[in-house]
């Protein structure tokens, strides 16, 4: 079931999903109980190309990598021939000379993760390519939300806000269904696109979407470096219509309901400040399984397409999550 890429999350079959899935509950039990490194990637190098800013994701895969004791190279677009007009292909043969075996790629143009994969042997995954896929996004929130629901069936999420512009509405949305969890979109007329799957409800009013019953608020960072027109009056009047007020923060507490948000949070436009110390909030929960989903990923994967995968670092027990062996 290994691969050599994690390019999309519409590619995966279920059996992968839970394959990764399980192998994030070994890896983050490695990482509560010990802070030692364990040799599951020692001797290969992973190379983070990262040509949009990035902070959770960037950071979390590097601490991934290094816990996995691989080498990590960072590349710095903004010191790199990239500025005196070098294109990807070039780069890309560049650094493949240099024998990388996993390339972490982020980039603002879709698709351009998938055209890296093809020129090279090392494992390219997809930290985020425009407004396209963000799979290790829907990863790490699909294990959030099984934490607290070991089977997810039949819950559901609504998605609030920049749906259109957003790689993780697109991503996390596709994941959730597969694992049979029912999703919603709420948000401005304008970003909410009536395109894409009819099983996914499109809302634009907050109460009627409430009505329908989530048992998880997703929100979404308003992307205006994406919006290249205004599709909503003012930052001020979005919060007031579709951000989590202090007030609709006390619906939620008495609802039950818990809130995520992929980060980084906008406060005063997607929420106020006191839904980050909401007791239901998981938004430092994805935070932290980020790494340990990122661990599971790049285990997981096999550079080189034909080359064998090494043997895994840990024992599966059946019926039972795999258990990491330590070194």
């Amino acid at each position: 079931m290994a691969r050599k890429d994690l390019l999309d999350i519409a590619s995966l079959q279920r059996e992968e999903i839970e394959l990764l899935l399980d192998q994030s509950t070994a890896f983050k039990q490695l990482l509560i109980s010990s802070g030692k490194k364990v040799p599951v990637l020692e001797g290969k190098s992973v190379l983070m190309l990262f040509y949009e800013p990035s902070t959770r994701t960037h950071s979390s895969f590097e601490v991934a990598a290094k816990r996995l004791s691989a080498e990590v190279t960072n590349f710095n677009v903004a010191h790199s021939s990239i500025t005196k007009g070098e294109s990807v292909r070039e780069t890309i043969e560049t650094l493949q000379a240099m024998r990388t075996d996993y390339i972490v790629v982020r980039h603002s143009r879709s698709g351009l993760p998938g055209m890296i994969a093809r020129l090279t042997k090392a494992s390219v995954i997809n930290a985020g390519d425009g407004a396209h896929e963000h799979p290790t996004q829907a990863l790490l929130d699909a294990f959030t939300i099984k934490e607290k629901f070991a089977d997810p069936r039949g819950k559901r999420v609504l998605i609030i806000g920049d749906i259109l512009h957003s790689r993780v509405a697109r991503s996390t949305s596709t994941l959730l269904q597969k694992l049979g969890v029912e999703v919603a979109y709420l948000g401005p007329g304008s970003l909410v696109p009536r395109f894409g799957p009819a099983s996914i409800r499109r809302f634009t009013n907050y109460d009627e979407a409430m009505a329908w019953g989530p048992d998880f608020v997703y929100l979404l960072r308003v992307q205006m470096e994406r919006q290249d027109v205004q599709f909503f009056p003012t930052l001020r009047e979005y919060h007031r219509i579709y951000g989590i007020t202090n007030t609709r923060l006390e619906d939620i507490r008495q609802r039950g309901l818990y809130i995520m948000h992929p980060g980084p949070v906008n406060r005063g436009v997607e929420l106020c400040d006191a839904v980050m110390d909401y007791e239901r909030s998981l938004i430092n929960n994805q935070a932290e399984n980020g790494i340990a989903v990122r661990m599971a990923v790049l285990d997981w994967l096999t550079p080189g397409g034909d080359l064998p995968k090494p043997e895994p670092a840990y024992a599966t027990r059946s019926g039972a999550a795999p258990a990491l062996v330590m070194p």
